[in-house]
């Protein structure tokens, strides 16, 4: 599998699904991350470093979109920024911002993530610190994960140093808050743009398109099969 998780800035998809993305990790998947800003946060410190870090461990390929920040575009040269490496590393699964979100940014990301994605069939919008209304519907069980998750933030020291919307604390108890949601005991949780599930047969048990009660059984019966019953009250006429 082959994911690519779309943030406004350094820290973003950390935050929002980090513990996702481990899990990808640990699965062997290959993952992308595309960062949409530059590299510099509230305190001006560069944050180019501390993203290398974070992809570095989750041993991810890291891409920059490039635009200025709080001024990400909402056109298509976002859109084509998101594509062209979506299209490249043919990513399956994306992860981007919920559209509903305080931060201009964050808005523009998602529309543009949304946009580019419109032909994937698994994408997946995270909650951020400035997200508003917030409805998921598919949840990560991060049981294991959670101190992971939190080295895996804690890359970005200039962000938990100087932002208050970055609060260590906040995201285990955000953690613990969508497990129970999940009824498990962590998770991330997100909004399901769309999710096609695809339960492949278990080793042994491939489908049989020939079984008895299967759909071209049924529409063998309905073409060849006893007459409808227009035609049996025709004939009973």
């Amino acid at each position: 599998m082959r994911v690519l998780a779309v943030g406004a800035h350094p820290a973003d998809v950390e935050l929002g699904c980090g513990g996702a993305l481990l899990a990808h990790r640990d699965r062997g998947d290959e993952i992308h991350l595309l960062v949409m800003t530059g590299d510099r946060g509230p305190a001006s410190v560069p944050r180019r470093s501390e993203q290398e870090l974070a992809a570095a461990r989750l041993a991810a390929a890291l891409h920059w979109g490039g635009f200025e920040d709080g001024a990400v575009p909402t056109g298509r040269e976002a859109v084509a920024t998101v594509e062209s490496v979506l299209i490249a590393a043919s990513c399956d699964v994306v992860y981007c911002p919920a559209p509903d979100d305080g931060h201009q940014d964050h808005r523009a990301t998602a529309a543009a993530a949304l946009a580019a994605s419109r032909r994937s069939r698994q994408v997946l919008c995270y909650e951020t610190p400035t997200t508003f209304a917030f409805a998921p519907t598919v949840f990560v069980d991060l049981e294991g994960r959670v101190g992971s998750k939190l080295e895996l933030v804690g890359a970005h020291r200039s962000q938990i140093d100087e932002s208050e919307l970055v609060d260590l604390s906040a995201v285990a108890a955000s953690a613990r808050y969508r497990g129970a949601q999940a009824r498990v005991g962590h998770a991330e949780a997100f909004e399901s743009h769309r999710f096609v599930w695809e339960l492949a047969p278990a080793p042994g048990r491939e489908f049989d398109e020939s079984a008895e009660f299967g759909a071209r059984s049924l529409l063998a019966r309905r073409v060849d099969g006893p007459a409808s019953h227009v035609e049996r009250r025709r004939n009973a006429r």
